[in-house]
């Protein structure tokens, strides 16, 4: 599944082959879910933070375990402010170059990590959407809930701007979309850029925003 990474709308037959991972929550009442990959990360994800409370949304957050450790007042900020907590392994490993057990301790690492602050999680994203069959049913077999996406901002990407992030966002979600940006450095730009004007579009057109849980 190595061109999720370049698709920005999920294609339905990937879905119906990974039918154990969910990739979005349908629904008639206009529900999406916005989701943040690889954070916590000094002034994005605080930045991202104040957004969101601006407007009032909620989302949910998935952390790597090494990032919880490095700033964990930031974390703490996440949890604060009531919004879901995801993980997104310890180093953000790639799964499909990664041995089973490697990425399992991996990610019970990370959730080590969260659980210091009494806070237990069952959702957990593979980054990149890079996952093995047997990871996923073994993190599975541990009460994991494994959350993919349908839409992709693509707010990583050097070669794309934030316009094209909130096109991207806009033309595709839909009722139970589960929607992916970054609080990445990498990401910064765009993401900061485009998230005010995506949620707002969004809002517009009659959509809530809700945590996943």
């Amino acid at each position: 599944m190595a061109f999720l990474n370049f698709m920005i709308k999920v294609p339905k037959f990937i879905p119906f082959l990974f039918k154990s991972q969910i990739w979005q929550f349908p629904n008639s009442d206009k529900y999406i879910y916005l989701t943040f990959d690889d954070g916590p990360i000094p002034e994005v994800t605080e930045s991202i933070l104040s957004i969101l409370e601006e407007k009032q949304v909620e989302a949910t957050f998935f952390c790597i375990g090494d990032n919880i450790k490095k700033y964990p007042d930031l974390f703490k900020k996440i949890i604060a402010k009531k919004h879901a907590i995801g993980n997104h392994t310890f180093n953000h490993l790639k799964g499909w170059n990664t041995s089973n057990d490697t990425y399992i301790q991996n990610v019970l690492l990370c959730q080590a990590e969260i659980e210091k602050y009494h806070f237990s999680v069952a959702l957990f994203r593979p980054p990149y959407g890079k996952i093995k069959p047997k990871q996923s049913k073994l993190l599975r077999e541990k009460g994991f809930k494994i959350i993919m996406w349908d839409v992709l901002s693509r707010d990583y990407n050097p070669n794309t701007n934030s316009t094209t992030c909130y096109n991207n966002t806009i033309k595709h979600t839909k009722s139970g979309s589960i929607i992916v940006f970054h609080d990445s450095l990498k990401a910064k730009n765009n993401v900061l850029e485009s998230l005010p004007k995506v949620i707002d579009t969004l809002k517009e057109k009659g959509y809530t925003f809700k945590k996943i849980d």
